[in-house]
């Protein structure tokens, strides 16, 4: 392979047909979902309510692929599939023998890759007659991919924003209302979850559990009309997500090399799930030895700092109980400026890898996230999202070790998203307006304390 080749590209004919479960090849399978009420395993019944029929079956299914409709494929052909590119200029700007490699995911429509699952949802929900979907976003790449893919299938889209998100980032509340959604600031006085938490804090700056709290209480008392879209978490979701990886495999043979490292952000883990788990299945089907990545933010450390239990997954109660790393529903983080990764807990798959072994994690702080987003603006020419910065800043962290151990390793990540909405955070971060902040352990400590009992 020349030296001079940056870019390799694969024709609309290798968009992947189905959908990778890696719920089929898990060494220990999932705890089960349980009720809120009752503590008891969900049956269908209970998450009728919120979902068609069609998502529910894929949830709990253990197929080793689930077929994407061709309608879906269709609609994937306006960005899919998207390129990988070899980091020439940061490898030589960071003086290392890795070789650096990136999926860019901001090239869909929504600019990350969200729409992957948003399309995937609108499209089940149209075929059960569902009128409008509700839901939640902290950053707003989840919002906007929600609200444009219920555009594509005529469909209305009610998007409850975290509130900190929705005063820092105005243009993306803007290109959600261009898609036709209704934008709500979460918490807000227009459900009883929002108003239960104003009551407590008036000046609440949001979560993004309390805002999951409000899309599915909005779902569930609509009379059927409506249905909630998550768009991080859940099972189905982090599979509609894979054909980023499968993509990455066979992108990877045109580059004739294979990852050693592959390294992504995580806050519910739908993207590091997406370029993740088909790597995972390599590595406990054929023998491969990739080491997976998860980075997420010191300010809100799910994985390397909460604790392995149930919790729910929305901040007032009304969402079932998860096993998963969480820092307790109750938790609220602090508004740093990556509001895709301020979630209290994280994707049951993804915690499951993580308590298995078959994962890494590591957390890292904002200022370092952002000079790593600097350095490659200045390198390759695009300017990240805040969230997919994270995986930026765990690249620079291998490659500068590669460098010092001479180790010629090949570095793959996710980058998730454009950041050509969230120049607020830039230019507060320019302006040294941004500071770290590490999560005090009396702050875990007081939220896990308040962990349902199961």
């Amino acid at each position: 392979m020349s030296d001079a080749v940056v870019r390799f590209d694969l024709p609309q004919s290798e968009i992947p047909h189905s959908w990778y479960n890696i719920q089929a090849d898990l060494p220990r399978p999932l705890p089960p979902v349980l009720h809120p009420g009752t503590k008891q395993p969900v049956g269908p019944d209970d998450l009728a309510p919120l979902f068609p029929m069609a998502l529910i079956g894929q949830e709990v299914s253990r197929d080793r692929y689930i077929d994407i409709p061709e309608e879906v494929r269709e609609i994937y052909k306006l960005w899919r599939p998207t390129p990988l590119l070899r980091a020439r200029r940061l490898e030589k700007a960071l003086d290392t023998p890795a070789h650096i490699y990136y999926k860019y995911e901001g090239v869909s429509p929504s600019g990350s890759h969200k729409l992957n699952t948003a399309t995937a949802q609108a499209y089940y929900n149209k075929q059960e007659g569902v009128t409008g979907l509700t839901t939640e976003t902290g950053a707003g790449q989840w919002g906007t991919a929600i609200s444009q893919a219920c555009s594509f299938f005529g469909m209305e889209c009610f998007v409850y924003m975290v509130k900190i998100s929705y005063q820092q980032k105005p243009y993306r509340r803007a290109i959600m209302q261009v898609f036709g959604a209704s934008v709500t600031a979460s918490p807000s006085d227009t459900t009883n979850s929002g108003r239960s938490v104003l009551a407590r804090d008036p000046n609440s700056t949001g979560s993004l559990g309390i805002a999951i709290s409000e899309a599915v209480e909005a779902a569930a008392t609509s009379g059927g009309k409506y249905k909630y879209a998550l768009g991080s978490v859940l099972n189905h979701v982090l599979m509609h997500q894979t054909v980023i990886g499968q993509e990455c495999l066979k992108q990877m043979e045109l580059a004739g090399e294979y990852p050693d490292v592959i390294v992504a952000p995580a806050g519910g883990g739908s993207n590091f799930a997406g370029i993740g788990v088909p790597f995972v299945h390599q590595n406990l089907t054929n023998g491969k030895n990739t080491r997976i990545v998860a980075v997420e933010p010191s300010a809100c450390p799910s994985l390397t700092r909460g604790i392995y239990a149930y919790d729910f997954g929305d901040s007032v109660g009304v969402a079932p109980l998860v096993k998963m790393y969480t820092l307790g529903h109750n938790f609220v983080p602090a508004p740093l400026h990556a509001g895709g990764l301020r979630y209290h807990g994280m994707a049951s798959i993804v915690c499951e890898l993580y308590d298995q072994g078959l994962i890494e994690a590591r957390a890292i702080p904002q200022l370092e996230t952002f000079s790593a987003a600097m350095t490659f603006a200045r390198t390759e020419g695009i300017v990240p999202a805040p969230e997919a910065a994270h995986a930026i800043a765990g690249v620079i962290q291998e490659a500068n070790a590669a460098r010092e151990s001479g180790d010629k390793r090949v570095i793959l990540f996710n980058l998730c998203g454009h950041g050509h909405f969230d120049m607020s955070a830039y230019d507060a971060y320019l302006a040294g307006q941004l500071t770290d902040y590490d999560l005090p352990q009396e702050e875990i400590d007081a939220a896990v304390a308040a962990l349902p009992v199961v």
